[in-house]
């Protein structure tokens, strides 16, 4: 008999809809998926759409940011501060 090993996902799924839109930026420093980008203030660009880690090895990263789509506030690691909501004008909370 053959057994599969049991594989399961730690990632906390955000999305409120199928419907978002993504940009890919360079992170200089390591991200949660959910964390504002590039930093929860009024600079905000958008959301971090998958973890990336930035280390001395590897240096600035590729990372996907969300920028447009609709938003479950409640399941962010890090609530978003008030002048970062303002900011995201084309993400939704709910």
């Amino acid at each position: 008999m053959f057994v599969k090993p049991k594989k399961t996902v730690e990632q906390i799924n955000f999305l409120a809809s199928a419907r978002y839109q993504n940009f890919t930026y360079q992170a200089d420093k390591t991200y949660k998926a959910g964390e504002v980008y590039p930093a929860n203030d009024a600079t905000a660009v958008g959301i971090v759409f998958n973890d990336v880690i930035v280390d001395g090895d590897t240096g600035s990263q590729p990372v996907a940011i969300m920028v447009e789509g609709y938003v479950l506030k409640d399941r962010l690691p890090v609530a978003p501060a008030d002048e970062a909501i303002a900011a995201l004008k084309e993400i939704k909370f709910r």
